[in-house]
């Protein structure tokens, strides 16, 4: 089949993939010049009685746990619907902002409901894109044709309502999942049409092996990522000092910084100041260590792009860059040093999701890879249907898997669910919705929206939003809550 786009977004009722869930999917198949093939996707997915959206997240989005029952689908089906018309040969998935959030969530849905959580993005010639850090390293190097709007604060900002309504695309219902896939979509033909080379370049290194093979190259390269600061346009020059093949990746220097001085420090105070690196109360300078992950399409490109106009706009010296370089070079041990420091950091983050796995076993996706032997059996599981369900026995090897098996029969067919399994579900609600006593779950979520009731400038549509919050919360509560 021929390559296409498929642009994609979420509405979430949280922010973290572990526990929130995802409440409308939006996305559009394109071809390579983004005119639309198909009829977009659009769908609702019913919100089930273990989780409480975020009533920040809703007061975006406006999307009510009512809707989701009334007019949603089930996990179990959405996913039927999407491997049955969304996943094709050689498809292109792409969002904005789309690697770091919506494909996160997609592998945890994916996970939960007995599917590989990775295949749909690698298989049969498929792959992932995301244009937020297209956006970003266009209008660092290349901004011609295309307005750059700024934030409220006066910064530099790439948010996509910002972006469409200073250069006139479409965009009504911004934070609505398919408004946001045909914004995208028309960000996406401008920037192609102004700047073609480098979206061009761009969507070709997306490939983990070429990334690899850029940085890895041992020369210095030109990086944009949102860990960069805004008023250099997010975008430095950076090189390899050590492997990092836990997370797929490489740690990498930022040259604008002098590393002299972290090379005074021991693996324990680079470890700190990694960790410290966001407490901007410390009097700490910035970490120039980040780990760059070739899976992630990361924006990345050769020295050569680097103009002079494009060297002042990221306020870039070359020769600082330079001279850092030199000094790196005479400090071979600083890499091995930060390679130390980056395991002792993750050994840390490690033991404390074993400690305090509040997510339970729908947080264990990257506790390892799936069993290969259980490849029938979870085929079985999302086959079988309701009826099928009810009598069917997989003998997993991977203990999730056993576990989420009565969590996937409450969720998508609760009525087949006997009195047994019926009284564990309710313990399973029981624990997570008011786990912790006076400081649970549910008593949090009540204080929330009572704060954000009383906040000012809250609008008659939003208290609406926040009282079916509340009826929702009250109507899950498990039968011996006393709030």
């Amino acid at each position: 089949m021929a390559a296409s786009f498929f642009f994609y977004d979420l509405e979430t009722s949280g922010f973290d993939p572990r526990a929130a869930r995802i409440m409308q999917f939006a996305g559009q198949r394109t071809d390579m010049n983004f005119i639309p093939i198909g009829d977009p996707v659009n769908m609702l997915i019913k919100l089930t009685p273990d989780v409480l959206p975020d009533p920040d997240a809703v007061l975006v989005t406006g999307i009510t746990p009512q809707a989701t029952l009334e007019n949603g689908v089930t996990e179990a089906e959405f996913l039927r619907t999407f491997h049955e018309s969304v996943y094709q040969p050689d498809t292109i998935f792409l969002g904005y902002n789309s690697i770091r959030f919506d494909d996160e969530f997609m592998r945890h849905l994916l996970y939960r409901n007995f599917y590989d959580a990775y295949r749909w993005q690698w298989s049969d010639g498929c792959s992932r894109w995301d244009l937020l850090d297209v956006a970003r390293m266009t209008r660092a190097l290349r901004p011609e044709g295309i307005k750059w709007p700024f934030g409220s604060d006066g910064a530099p900002s790439n948010r996509l309502e910002l972006l469409t309504s200073i250069n006139g695309l479409d965009h009504a219902n911004a934070h609505d999942a398919l408004a946001d896939v045909n914004a995208t979509i028309a960000l996406s033909k401008l920037i192609k049409d102004k700047q073609p080379k480098l979206f061009e370049y761009l969507l070709d290194i997306r490939d983990k092996k070429r990334v690899k093979a850029l940085v890895e190259g041992g020369q210095p390269f030109v990086y944009t990522s949102g860990a960069y600061p805004s008023e250099n346009e997010k975008t430095t020059v950076a090189i390899k000092v050590a492997a990092d093949p836990k997370n797929q990746g490489a740690l990498v220097y930022d040259l604008r910084h002098d590393p002299a001085e972290l090379a005074k420090l021991s693996v324990k105070q680079l470890a700190d100041r990694w960790r410290w690196r966001k407490d901007r109360s410390r009097d700490e300078p910035e970490m120039p260590v980040k780990t760059l992950r070739f899976n992630r399409c990361p924006a990345v490109a050769p020295l050569s792009v680097l103009d002079q106009a494009s060297q002042e706009r990221i306020h870039l010296d070359t020769k600082t860059v330079e001279a850092n370089r030199q000094k790196l070079a005479q400090l071979p041990e600083l890499g091995q040093q930060l390679a130390e420091a980056r395991k002792l950091l993750d050994g840390e983050r490690q033991q404390a999701s074993l400690l305090g796995n509040e997510h339970m076993v729908d947080g264990q996706l990257y506790d390892g890879f799936l069993d290969s032997r259980d490849t029938d059996a979870m085929a079985a599981v999302h086959a079988a249907g309701a009826e099928g369900l009810a009598a069917l026995d997989p003998q997993f090897h991977d203990t999730r898997l056993s576990a989420l098996l009565p969590l996937y029969k409450a969720r998508n067919f609760p009525a087949i669910l006997t009195n047994e399994e019926r009284e564990v579900w309710e313990a399973f609600r029981t624990h997570r919705l008011l786990g912790g006593g006076p400081k649970s779950r549910l008593a949090k979520y009540f204080e929330r929206l009572q704060t954000l009731a009383a906040s000012v400038g809250m609008t008659r549509a939003k208290q609406y939003l926040l009282e079916e919050l509340r009826l929702y919360a009250e109507s899950v509560a498990p039968a011996d809550d006393e709030a």
